[in-house]
């Protein structure tokens, strides 16, 4: 093994996570990019294209939790491979569309071909492969993926957008190229990914080992301060202001993801391609946000405000951009929109998991990510419909900006810190029965039959 463990780590563990999310989210937002051509074509209206950009997310609402918690139970592994290969295929119909009523089952069901994905990746593989200490940045590294995409995925849209091969239009290319890799990387996911650190092959003995002992310290650090069931978890007060927390941004978020190129292109008459070149400035900035905040609260432990902040700034810059004309100013105003809504993620998404583990964490981070899509449709969709009726984005912006300003408002009322570290399960001052021991060790979802192999 030439390479490091955490060179390792990243390469089998990280790395096919963060493949996967750039092709997932190259998926979910080419129909940004599309619409520069697409809508005219079908003839959408605002109000239509705005209805099923967002009802990707009514699909994936239906299925998130009971997806989650399949592949926590059964194997993320074999789940994510799956959820690739079938939004592939879907990906590939929205190139045959005609109508608005297909391009609502369309869109709705690549929602649900790729609901779960996110929730998988949070709650049941990172915390088998990285300590709490270590989430915000490995998460981060992952969701760096949302703007690699966007980087390599708006030239090469504003470009595709221009070709027609076959008597195809431009966008139907698009769909058509962006879902092939989707399907084969997930036959690639299911022999790449492993399940648990004792399955591993690129691991020693020593670091199956040191990784169990991780995770059980973990578990144990969890059940020190309360044990949630999945039911318990769903109904914490806690995880219930996530959820709310989560819709806010989340509103706002793809409200803005999803027109941007429509607004930008309004305010500058530039050009499909051009709108592709210039949007890789705002998603560069908001690539080292990200990675600049998550480092920063891995460094000190703090996440209320290094999750604000990037809500404030995010406000700021949707609220001022809708009054701004002028296309230099305006594209200025939308990079400190995307520094802002993208800022939180790395640290956000480690939050649930400092305070839950298992089954319990699979359920509620299904159920945060699912309240964050139900804002997923109500942004677009409402977006959208002010267009219709005012003539402007104006009004929709605002409102936007109001729901990002709320969203870091609320995420100053999550606790200050972590619960209190968990003695070390290897202390018998602390009841080191069987009993508890199994109980850790399914809290862990360690295979029963492996840990011979790493704890002896």
């Amino acid at each position: 093994m030439g390479c490091s463990f955490e060179q390792r780590r990243r390469l089998h563990i990280l790395l096919p996570l963060f493949i996967g999310s750039v092709l997932a989210y190259l998926d979910r937002v080419n129909i940004a990019y599309a619409a520069l051509t697409m809508n005219a074509d079908l003839k959408l209206t605002p109000g239509q294209f705005g209805m099923g950009a967002g009802i990707f997310f009514a699909g994936y609402v239906l299925f998130e939790i009971p997806g989650a918690l399949i592949a926590e139970r059964w194997s993320p592994r074999v789940w994510l491979a799956r959820i690739m290969v079938t939004w592939g295929i879907v990906s590939a119909l929205m190139a045959f569309i005609k109508t608005p009523w297909q391009f609502y089952a369309v869109r709705f069901l690549l929602g649900a071909a790729e609901a779960s994905y996110y929730p998988v990746a949070y709650a049941s593989v990172i915390p088998r492969w990285f300590s709490p200490g270590e989430r915000p940045r490995a998460i981060a590294g992952m969701l760096a993926s949302l703007q690699l995409s966007a980087i390599v995925g708006a030239p090469l849209a504003g470009w595709l957008l221009g070709v027609s091969p076959f008597g195809l239009k431009g966008w139907q290319v698009l769909f058509i190229l962006e879902a092939i890799p989707a399907f084969v990387f997930g036959i690639l996911l299911y022999f790449w990914l492993a399940d648990w650190p004792a399955e591993a092959t690129w691991l020693t003995d020593a670091e199956k080992k040191k990784l169990t002992e991780e995770c059980l310290r973990d578990a144990a650090r969890i059940r020190a301060a309360r044990s949630y069931t999945v039911a318990q978890a769903l109904r914490s007060p806690d995880v219930l202001r996530l959820c709310a927390i989560y819709f806010l941004w989340i509103t706002g978020f793809w409200g803005f993801n999803y027109w941007m190129p429509t607004v930008l292109q309004e305010v500058s008459g530039w050009s499909a391609l051009s709108i592709g070149w210039a949007l890789v400035i705002p998603m560069t900035l908001s690539l080292a946000g990200m990675l600049l905040v998550a480092h920063s609260s891995s460094r000190t432990g703090e996440k209320r405000w290094h999750g604000a902040i990037p809500m404030f700034l995010g406000a700021a810059g949707m609220g001022i951009g809708s009054f701004i004309h002028t296309p230099a100013a305006n594209l200025a105003l939308v990079c400190i929109t995307a520094i802002g809504v993208y800022s939180a993620f790395g640290v956000w998404w480690s939050y649930p998991t400092s305070f839950l583990s298992g089954a319990a964490a699979a359920g509620a981070v299904g159920l945060i990510n699912s309240c964050g899509n139900v804002g997923g449709y109500v942004g677009p969709y409402f977006t959208g419909l002010i267009r219709d009726l005012t003539g402007s984005f104006q009004a929709a912006y605002v409102s936007l900006a109001a729901l990002l300003l709320c969203a870091g408002l609320l995420m100053l009322t999550l606790r200050r810190e972590e619960p209190p570290s968990a003695p070390d399960i290897r202390n018998p001052r602390h009841g080191d029965s069987r009993s508890r021991q199994g109980n850790e060790r399914r809290t862990c979802f360690l295979p029963i039959g492996s840990m011979s192999k790493v704890s002896a």
